[in-house]
C-alpha cells in the first residue's frame, strides 16, 4: 500500500465535456424545439419556471439533455449572455 496522508482531503474535479456544457445543451434544445414547431423561448421558460420536463421535446434527446443541467445553471448562463450582449459587463 502506498504511503498516504489520511489527514488531508483530496480534491476531485470532473471536467464538463464540451457537448454537455450548458451553452451546448441550450443550443441543442433550442434547435430541437424549433424543428418540432414550438416557440423555444416559451417552452424553455415554462421548463425553468415549473421544472416540468414535458415542456421540452424529446426530439434530438433534448429533454434528456436539459434534465442533466440544473435550472439555476440555465438561468445563470442566459443572464450572463444577456449581460454580455448588452455591454453591461465591466470585465
Amino acid at each position: 500500500m502506498a504511503d498516504q496522508n489520511l489527514g488531508n482531503t483530496q480534491f476531485f474535479k470532473v471536467d464538463v465535456e464540451p457537448e454537455t456544457g450548458v451553452k451546448k445543451v441550450l443550443s441543442i434544445v433550442y434547435e430541437a424545439l424549433l424543428e418540432k414547431g414550438y416557440n423555444p423561448v416559451n417552452q424553455i421558460v415554462g421548463y425553468i419556471m415549473s421544472g416540468d420536463p414535458t415542456y421540452i421535446t424529446s426530439h434530438m434527446g433534448a429533454r434528456s439533455l436539459i434534465m442533466k443541467v440544473e435550472r439555476d445553471e440555465l438561468v445563470e448562463e442566459m443572464l450572463t449572455e444577456y449581460i454580455k450582449n448588452n455591454n453591461w459587463s465591466r470585465k
